[in-house]
């Protein structure tokens, strides 16, 4: 007899972007499916109808495309399913293992401050566990009828074995009393219905599989293999947020300027690994992926470290597809101003960790003349720079082929008859042609420039500014 196909699931719920432990989540779960060959499944968990928006299931469907992380068949949207999910609880009454419960908010109180006097968690117990004569005008919900005695455990594929007492469990609330069901319980129904067989998550996740696992029995179900991931915290060691930097996938691509594979490369060593390897393609990553190589214990982001991936990747990136991203950024989408971005690439990109760099490092090619120079060059044209400057651009007006070989020619002979180094030649024209200290090699600004703008704006510096 075959095993069961495997089905994982990723679901978020659209309260804002998809952050990065979502993000790696959906990565996990995607990677442990298909390379199983099962079936990776996308639920939008939006049963809170007042912080659930349109634009944050847009960010999150947005993000997880970004990241080519595909999913198999239609998104589900929970709240769509809020009838199933009663119709559940209904069953669980009749069969004995939920009730309906009248408990008032001044009873739950009173329970709440006698837990809270003896410095123990609030454990609900209610009076209506095992009676059904309630009051029929007034309103109820319905509670899980939670076993009392004896203990759970879940060999967890990540945490290892677990066991909570059943004595730590409460009825939980499965239908509030306006009949909308809770997340417990739409949860386990949803991954019953979609035939999810392993559950990947959040490890914040984990006392709530204790609380799930009574409806599954309850439902006579199939109990899905648990796997609870280690959250991702800040370099300081405290959990991630706003504080350490963009948290949401949609700031490192747009803010950012980070490649999908590098967030995706870098995610998936968040927590785990294989051996040495840093660098791990997707391919790579669905052949080698499995739970028990994801570390217990909680990993930090760096963002330089995930900068100096994203230099690896966008030096192994097509030029006409950076050119494309770097010509959005710079609001150029003609025809020829992309052609020009992709010429450049080759000089360009091994300088840059991140796609703003790139595109900042190519905005000296439609810079208008005469250029403004950034205030630590100029004082590279200070002394004969100037005159430097004039030599230079009489060599260069006579070269006849203009290609790096032939004005690196041109340049050295300046340097050489004027007894300066190289350098001292190079970086004046470099403030010249760029605005900046920092640049490409002085020869592919050059050539990429052309003749006329690259003798342009050499002359546009040759004379002293008025004061």
């Amino acid at each position: 007899m075959s095993a069961s196909p495997v089905v994982t699931r990723f679901a978020p719920s659209p309260t804002g972007f998809l952050h990065l432990g979502g993000a790696r989540t959906a990565l996990f779960n995607w990677l442990y499916a298909r390379r199983h060959g099962g079936r990776f499944l996308l639920r939008i968990e939006d049963t809170d109808r007042v912080r659930s928006t349109q634009p944050a299931i847009d960010a999150i469907l947005s993000g997880l495309r970004w990241l080519g992380l595909d999913w198999d068949g239609e998104a589900v949207f929970q709240f769509e399913r809020a009838g199933r999910h009663a119709a559940v609880a209904a069953q669980m009454i009749e069969r004995g293992d939920a009730y309906r419960c009248w408990m008032t908010a001044a009873q739950i109180d009173e329970q709440r401050a006698a837990a809270k006097a003896a410095n123990q968690p609030l454990r609900i117990r209610s009076p209506w566990r095992e009676r059904d004569d309630g009051p029929a005008d007034q309103p109820f919900v319905v509670r899980l009828k939670a076993p009392r005695e004896g203990a759970t455990t879940i060999d967890d594929q990540v945490q290892g074995p677990v066991t909570v007492q059943h004595a730590e469990l409460d009825d939980l609330v499965l239908l509030r009393s306006d009949g909308t069901p809770t997340y417990m319980l739409a949860v386990v129904v949803d991954d019953q219905d979609m035939g999810v067989t392993h559950v990947i998550r959040g490890d914040d996740h984990l006392n709530n599989a204790f609380r799930q696992l009574p409806i599954i029995r309850a439902m006579d179900w199939p109990e899905p293999v648990y796997a609870h991931v280690p959250m991702i915290h800040g370099a300081d060691g405290g959990k991630l947020s706003k504080r350490h930097g963009a948290v949401g996938v949609e700031a490192y691509r747009d803010e950012l300027g980070i490649l999908p594979e590098a967030l995706d490369n870098y995610l998936l060593r968040l927590g785990w690994g294989h051996g040495d390897a840093e660098i791990i393609s997707r391919a790579e990553a669905t052949q080698w992926f499995d739970l028990a190589a994801v570390g217990k214990a909680p990993s930090r982001f760096d963002l330089k470290k995930l900068e100096n991936l994203n230099g690896h990747y966008l030096r192994e990136a097509g030029d006409g597809r950076l050119a494309a991203l770097v010509a959005a950024r710079l609001g150029m989408a003609d025809d020829p101003a992309l052609d020009l971005i992709e010429r450049a690439m080759p000089a360009l990109k091994p300088r840059a960790a991140n796609l703003g760099e790139l595109a900042d490092a190519a905005r000296f090619l439609f810079a208008e003349r005469p250029l403004p120079i950034e205030a630590d060059a100029a004082p590279l044209l200070d002394g004969d720079a100037r005159g430097t400057l004039a030599r230079a651009h009489a060599a260069l007006d006579a070269v006849g082929r203009w290609d790096t070989e032939a004005l690196e020619a041109a340049v050295r002979a300046v340097a050489q008859v004027a007894g300066l180094k190289l350098g001292e030649v190079a970086q004046p024209l470099r403030v010249a042609l760029t605005g900046r200290r920092t640049s490409p090699g002085i020869f592919d600004v050059l050539a990429l420039l052309g003749r006329a703008e690259s003798l342009g704006r050499i002359a546009d510096q040759m004379e002293e500014p008025a004061r």
